[in-house]
Protein backbone atom coordinates (compact mmCIF):
# COMPACT_ATOMS: atom_id res chain seq x y z
CA UNK A 1 0.00 0.00 0.00
CA UNK A 2 1.30 3.48 -0.71
CA UNK A 3 0.26 5.99 1.43
CA UNK A 4 -0.69 9.49 -0.04
CA UNK A 5 0.65 12.63 1.04
CA UNK A 6 -2.40 15.14 1.54
CA UNK A 7 -0.85 19.05 0.87
CA UNK A 8 -1.76 21.08 3.77
CA UNK A 9 -4.98 23.61 3.10
CA UNK A 10 -3.24 27.28 3.61
CA UNK A 11 -6.20 29.78 4.44
CA UNK A 12 -4.86 33.33 3.52
CA UNK A 13 -4.26 35.49 6.59
CA UNK A 14 -7.13 38.43 7.41
CA UNK A 15 -5.76 41.51 5.93
CA UNK A 16 -5.58 43.98 8.61
CA UNK A 17 -7.00 47.40 9.03
CA UNK A 18 -4.11 49.08 7.69
CA UNK A 19 -4.09 46.86 4.46
CA UNK A 20 -7.87 47.47 3.99
CA UNK A 21 -7.80 51.11 4.52
CA UNK A 22 -4.93 50.90 2.26
CA UNK A 23 -6.77 49.65 -0.16
CA UNK A 24 -9.36 51.86 -0.12
CA UNK A 25 -6.85 55.01 -0.55
CA UNK A 26 -7.91 55.90 2.71
CA UNK A 27 -4.83 57.26 5.35
CA UNK A 28 -4.94 55.83 8.39
CA UNK A 29 -3.89 58.92 10.30
CA UNK A 30 -7.02 60.36 9.62
CA UNK A 31 -8.73 57.88 12.49
CA UNK A 32 -7.05 60.41 14.35
CA UNK A 33 -9.24 62.83 13.32
CA UNK A 34 -12.01 60.83 14.83
CA UNK A 35 -11.89 61.90 18.90
CA UNK A 36 -11.73 65.75 17.81
CA UNK A 37 -14.75 65.13 15.26
CA UNK A 38 -16.66 63.15 18.18
CA UNK A 39 -15.84 66.11 20.36
CA UNK A 40 -17.48 68.88 17.61
CA UNK A 41 -20.33 66.96 17.17
CA UNK A 42 -21.49 66.40 21.21
CA UNK A 43 -20.10 70.05 22.46
CA UNK A 44 -21.20 72.42 19.40
CA UNK A 45 -23.50 70.45 16.36
CA UNK A 46 -26.00 68.92 18.57
CA UNK A 47 -26.29 72.27 21.21
CA UNK A 48 -26.73 74.43 17.91
CA UNK A 49 -29.37 71.74 16.20
CA UNK A 50 -31.47 71.49 19.41
CA UNK A 51 -31.28 75.25 20.00
CA UNK A 52 -32.50 75.24 16.19
CA UNK A 53 -35.22 72.91 16.03
CA UNK A 54 -36.38 74.69 19.98
CA UNK A 55 -36.64 77.71 18.19
CA UNK A 56 -39.05 76.32 15.88
CA UNK A 57 -41.76 75.71 19.01
CA UNK A 58 -42.37 78.98 20.47
CA UNK A 59 -44.12 78.50 24.12
CA UNK A 60 -47.48 80.67 23.02
CA UNK A 61 -48.38 79.02 20.12
CA UNK A 62 -48.70 80.91 16.49
CA UNK A 63 -46.46 78.64 14.30
CA UNK A 64 -42.93 77.01 14.15
CA UNK A 65 -41.79 80.87 12.75
CA UNK A 66 -43.84 83.21 15.75
CA UNK A 67 -40.81 83.85 17.55
CA UNK A 68 -39.08 84.77 14.17
CA UNK A 69 -42.26 87.12 13.49
CA UNK A 70 -42.29 88.26 16.95
CA UNK A 71 -38.43 89.27 16.89
CA UNK A 72 -38.68 91.21 13.54
CA UNK A 73 -41.87 92.74 14.67
CA UNK A 74 -41.12 93.76 18.13
CA UNK A 75 -38.54 97.04 17.66
CA UNK A 76 -37.40 96.67 21.27
CA UNK A 77 -35.93 93.21 20.19
CA UNK A 78 -35.13 94.15 16.51
CA UNK A 79 -33.02 97.18 17.48
CA UNK A 80 -30.87 94.94 19.07
CA UNK A 81 -28.83 94.27 15.71
CA UNK A 82 -28.25 97.56 14.90
CA UNK A 83 -27.08 98.02 18.45
CA UNK A 84 -24.92 95.44 18.78
CA UNK A 85 -23.39 96.42 14.76
CA UNK A 86 -22.74 100.04 15.98
CA UNK A 87 -20.64 98.10 18.70
CA UNK A 88 -18.80 95.12 16.97
CA UNK A 89 -17.84 96.85 13.51
CA UNK A 90 -16.05 100.05 14.79
CA UNK A 91 -14.47 98.05 17.45
CA UNK A 92 -13.10 95.20 15.09
CA UNK A 93 -11.62 98.17 12.44
CA UNK A 94 -10.54 100.12 15.44
CA UNK A 95 -8.54 97.20 16.48
CA UNK A 96 -6.97 95.74 13.17
CA UNK A 97 -5.79 99.28 11.78
CA UNK A 98 -4.36 99.81 15.27
CA UNK A 99 -2.72 97.08 14.91
CA UNK A 100 -1.44 97.31 11.94
CA UNK A 101 1.60 99.95 12.20
CA UNK A 102 2.26 98.73 15.63
CA UNK A 103 2.54 94.98 14.60
CA UNK A 104 4.41 96.43 11.27
CA UNK A 105 7.30 98.15 13.60
CA UNK A 106 7.57 95.11 15.93
CA UNK A 107 8.30 92.70 12.81
CA UNK A 108 12.05 93.32 13.06
CA UNK A 109 14.79 93.45 15.67
CA UNK A 110 13.45 96.16 18.75
CA UNK A 111 15.00 96.68 21.77
CA UNK A 112 13.24 95.49 24.31
CA UNK A 113 10.01 93.27 22.11
CA UNK A 114 9.52 90.44 24.40
CA UNK A 115 8.06 93.03 27.08
CA UNK A 116 6.22 94.66 24.23
CA UNK A 117 4.86 91.84 22.83
CA UNK A 118 3.98 90.75 26.19
CA UNK A 119 2.30 93.99 27.33
CA UNK A 120 0.02 94.10 24.59
CA UNK A 121 -0.92 90.24 25.09
CA UNK A 122 -1.88 90.54 28.80
CA UNK A 123 -5.43 92.35 28.45
CA UNK A 124 -6.37 88.36 27.30
CA UNK A 125 -5.39 87.23 30.74
CA UNK A 126 -7.22 89.57 32.38
CA UNK A 127 -10.68 88.84 30.61
CA UNK A 128 -13.60 90.73 29.91
CA UNK A 129 -15.34 90.76 33.33
CA UNK A 130 -11.64 91.94 35.12
CA UNK A 131 -11.18 95.17 32.55
CA UNK A 132 -14.81 95.86 32.74
CA UNK A 133 -14.15 96.18 36.60
CA UNK A 134 -11.10 98.36 35.77
CA UNK A 135 -12.83 100.92 33.69
CA UNK A 136 -15.91 101.37 36.10
CA UNK A 137 -13.22 102.53 39.02
CA UNK A 138 -10.64 104.21 36.40
CA UNK A 139 -13.33 106.30 34.91
CA UNK A 140 -16.00 106.31 37.53
CA UNK A 141 -17.07 110.26 38.31
CA UNK A 142 -14.42 110.14 41.09
CA UNK A 143 -11.84 108.27 39.50
CA UNK A 144 -8.46 108.73 38.64
CA UNK A 145 -8.97 109.52 35.31
CA UNK A 146 -11.72 112.52 36.24
CA UNK A 147 -9.62 113.96 39.32
CA UNK A 148 -6.55 114.33 36.27
CA UNK A 149 -9.13 116.01 34.62
CA UNK A 150 -10.13 118.34 37.45
CA UNK A 151 -6.57 118.87 37.88
CA UNK A 152 -6.65 120.64 34.91
CA UNK A 153 -9.68 123.04 35.26
CA UNK A 154 -12.55 120.29 34.46
CA UNK A 155 -15.66 121.54 35.69
CA UNK A 156 -17.53 118.73 35.13
CA UNK A 157 -16.49 114.62 35.13
CA UNK A 158 -16.88 113.01 32.03
CA UNK A 159 -19.04 110.01 31.40
CA UNK A 160 -16.93 107.51 29.70
CA UNK A 161 -19.01 104.89 31.22
CA UNK A 162 -22.21 103.57 31.86
CA UNK A 163 -23.02 104.26 27.97
CA UNK A 164 -21.81 103.58 24.54
CA UNK A 165 -17.88 104.53 24.63
CA UNK A 166 -17.31 102.62 28.06
CA UNK A 167 -18.72 99.43 26.03
CA UNK A 168 -16.07 100.08 22.70
CA UNK A 169 -13.36 101.35 25.03
CA UNK A 170 -14.07 98.01 26.72
CA UNK A 171 -14.29 95.64 23.27
CA UNK A 172 -11.46 97.68 21.70
CA UNK A 173 -9.34 96.70 24.95
CA UNK A 174 -10.45 93.30 24.89
CA UNK A 175 -9.75 93.00 21.11
CA UNK A 176 -6.49 94.57 20.37
CA UNK A 177 -4.07 91.33 21.29
CA UNK A 178 -6.16 89.01 19.36
CA UNK A 179 -5.82 91.66 16.17
CA UNK A 180 -2.07 92.31 17.32
CA UNK A 181 -0.85 88.50 17.43
CA UNK A 182 -2.75 87.51 13.82
CA UNK A 183 -1.56 90.26 12.00
CA UNK A 184 2.08 90.11 13.28
CA UNK A 185 1.85 86.63 11.84
CA UNK A 186 0.58 87.94 8.57
CA UNK A 187 3.50 90.64 8.19
CA UNK A 188 6.45 88.07 9.36
CA UNK A 189 5.02 85.72 6.61
CA UNK A 190 5.93 88.42 4.02
CA UNK A 191 9.23 87.98 2.20
CA UNK A 192 11.34 91.08 3.26
CA UNK A 193 13.59 91.12 0.25
CA UNK A 194 10.34 92.21 -1.52
CA UNK A 195 10.60 95.71 0.17
CA UNK A 196 14.20 95.56 -0.49
CA UNK A 197 14.18 95.19 -3.57
CA UNK A 198 12.00 98.13 -4.24
CA UNK A 199 14.26 99.90 -1.91
CA UNK A 200 16.60 99.79 -4.30
CA UNK A 201 14.62 100.84 -7.06
CA UNK A 202 13.75 104.14 -5.52
CA UNK A 203 11.01 103.37 -3.20
CA UNK A 204 10.43 104.89 0.13
CA UNK A 205 8.96 103.27 2.83
CA UNK A 206 5.38 104.78 2.06
CA UNK A 207 5.35 103.42 -1.84
CA UNK A 208 6.94 99.90 -0.23
CA UNK A 209 3.61 99.74 2.27
CA UNK A 210 0.95 100.91 0.17
CA UNK A 211 2.35 99.05 -3.06
CA UNK A 212 3.88 95.34 -2.09
CA UNK A 213 3.19 95.05 2.25
CA UNK A 214 -0.60 95.59 2.15
CA UNK A 215 -1.67 94.34 -0.98
CA UNK A 216 0.04 91.33 0.32
CA UNK A 217 -1.28 91.73 4.21
CA UNK A 218 -4.94 92.71 2.86
CA UNK A 219 -6.17 89.20 2.80
CA UNK A 220 -4.70 88.74 6.30
CA UNK A 221 -6.49 91.44 7.72
CA UNK A 222 -9.95 90.33 6.30
CA UNK A 223 -9.33 86.67 8.38
CA UNK A 224 -8.28 88.78 11.79
CA UNK A 225 -11.47 91.74 11.08
CA UNK A 226 -13.54 88.54 11.31
CA UNK A 227 -12.66 87.08 13.95
CA UNK A 228 -12.19 90.05 16.16
CA UNK A 229 -15.62 91.22 14.98
CA UNK A 230 -16.79 87.58 15.94
CA UNK A 231 -15.44 88.23 19.52
CA UNK A 232 -17.12 91.86 19.76
CA UNK A 233 -20.40 90.63 18.27
CA UNK A 234 -20.88 88.17 20.99
CA UNK A 235 -20.39 91.09 23.75
CA UNK A 236 -22.00 90.41 26.77
CA UNK A 237 -20.55 91.03 30.41
CA UNK A 238 -19.07 94.56 28.88
CA UNK A 239 -22.32 95.75 27.77
CA UNK A 240 -24.24 94.86 31.19
CA UNK A 241 -21.40 96.04 33.14
CA UNK A 242 -19.90 99.05 31.52
CA UNK A 243 -22.90 99.55 29.52
CA UNK A 244 -26.48 100.47 30.14
CA UNK A 245 -28.02 97.44 29.48
CA UNK A 246 -31.60 98.54 29.11
CA UNK A 247 -31.08 101.36 26.96
CA UNK A 248 -27.83 102.23 24.55
CA UNK A 249 -26.21 99.15 25.10
CA UNK A 250 -28.99 96.52 25.09
CA UNK A 251 -26.88 93.85 22.65
CA UNK A 252 -28.38 91.03 21.25
CA UNK A 253 -26.56 88.87 23.46
CA UNK A 254 -28.71 90.53 26.26
CA UNK A 255 -31.76 90.54 24.55
CA UNK A 256 -31.21 86.37 24.16
CA UNK A 257 -30.42 86.12 27.83
CA UNK A 258 -33.46 88.03 29.15
CA UNK A 259 -35.76 85.76 27.00
CA UNK A 260 -34.28 83.10 28.37
CA UNK A 261 -33.52 83.10 32.19
CA UNK A 262 -35.46 86.31 32.92
CA UNK A 263 -38.20 85.72 31.19
CA UNK A 264 -38.29 81.26 31.44
CA UNK A 265 -38.70 81.95 26.95
CA UNK A 266 -36.06 79.04 26.07
CA UNK A 267 -37.49 79.08 22.19
CA UNK A 268 -37.47 82.75 21.77
CA UNK A 269 -34.05 82.99 23.46
CA UNK A 270 -33.09 80.19 20.83
CA UNK A 271 -34.52 82.41 18.34
CA UNK A 272 -32.82 85.64 19.18
CA UNK A 273 -29.16 83.29 19.15
CA UNK A 274 -30.17 82.00 15.90
CA UNK A 275 -30.29 85.66 14.33
CA UNK A 276 -27.33 86.52 15.81
CA UNK A 277 -25.41 83.72 14.69
CA UNK A 278 -27.34 84.58 11.16
CA UNK A 279 -26.24 88.57 11.12
CA UNK A 280 -22.70 87.47 11.96
CA UNK A 281 -22.55 85.32 8.63
CA UNK A 282 -23.62 87.67 6.86
CA UNK A 283 -20.87 90.33 8.09
CA UNK A 284 -18.16 87.78 7.74
CA UNK A 285 -19.45 86.10 3.90
CA UNK A 286 -19.51 90.18 2.96
CA UNK A 287 -15.72 90.29 4.18
CA UNK A 288 -14.91 87.12 2.66
CA UNK A 289 -16.17 88.08 -0.60
CA UNK A 290 -14.05 91.19 -0.56
CA UNK A 291 -10.82 89.26 0.49
CA UNK A 292 -11.63 86.60 -2.66
CA UNK A 293 -11.55 89.72 -4.61
CA UNK A 294 -8.37 90.74 -3.48
CA UNK A 295 -6.94 86.95 -4.78
CA UNK A 296 -8.47 87.20 -7.84
CA UNK A 297 -6.95 90.80 -8.64
CA UNK A 298 -3.53 89.57 -7.53
CA UNK A 299 -3.66 86.73 -9.86
CA UNK A 300 -4.77 88.42 -13.01
CA UNK A 301 -8.51 86.79 -12.66
CA UNK A 302 -7.27 83.38 -12.73
CA UNK A 303 -8.28 80.20 -10.22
Amino acid sequence: MTATLEKPVVTPDKPSLKHRLAERGVDRTLLLVLPGLLFVVVLFVYPVLYGVQLSFQPTEGGGPFANYSKFFADPYLFDTIWITLRLAVPAALINVLASVPIAFRMRGKVRGKRFLTTMFVLPITLGTVLTAEALLRYFDRVGWFNRVLALFGADEPVEVIHNYWGVLLSLIITGFPFAFLLTLSYLSGIDPTLERAAATLGADWRKRFRYITLPLLAPGLAITFCLTFVLAFSVFPSAYLVGLPQGETRVMAIAAYESAFRDLDYPLGAAIANIMALVMFVVIALVLLWRSTLYRGATGGKG
